[in-house]
């Protein structure tokens, strides 16, 4: 069996499909956090919310840092940087697709009056 190493992008979408570490990072959005802080809203066990850690860690999107015996979470968002940039493709796609749409609907109208 072949493995291949994940790309950057590929594991910054891996980490972003959980709706649990999209929640983590949000909150991280606000500041560093410990594991506790970040597990007070969510109904699972501490090792599950280490886990999704690891994951976002192993992804690069977020840092662990060391305070005496706290191991603080801080968000890094620089992968999400090339998510964004992929995305640019599509939404130049959008904008076209949209611009047809709206000459479409500006004939449309001309043609009920």
């Amino acid at each position: 069996m072949v493995r291949h190493k994940m790309d950057q992008l590929s594991a910054t979408f891996a980490a972003l499909a959980d709706p649990t570490r999209r929640a983590i990072l949000a909150r991280l959005t606000e500041g560093p956090a410990t594991v506790k802080e970040l597990s007070e809203p969510f109904d699972i066990s501490g090792p599950a919310i280490s886990k999704h850690l690891r994951v976002l860690e192993k992804a690069g999107l977020i840092t662990r840092g060391r305070e005496a015996q706290w191991r603080p979470c801080q968000l890094d968002a620089t992968p999400l940087k090339e998510v964004a940039v992929w995305a640019e493709n599509y939404r130049r796609f959008w904008d076209a697709s949209y611009t047809r749409l709206d000459a479409l609907l500006t004939e449309l109208k001309e043609t009920e009056q």
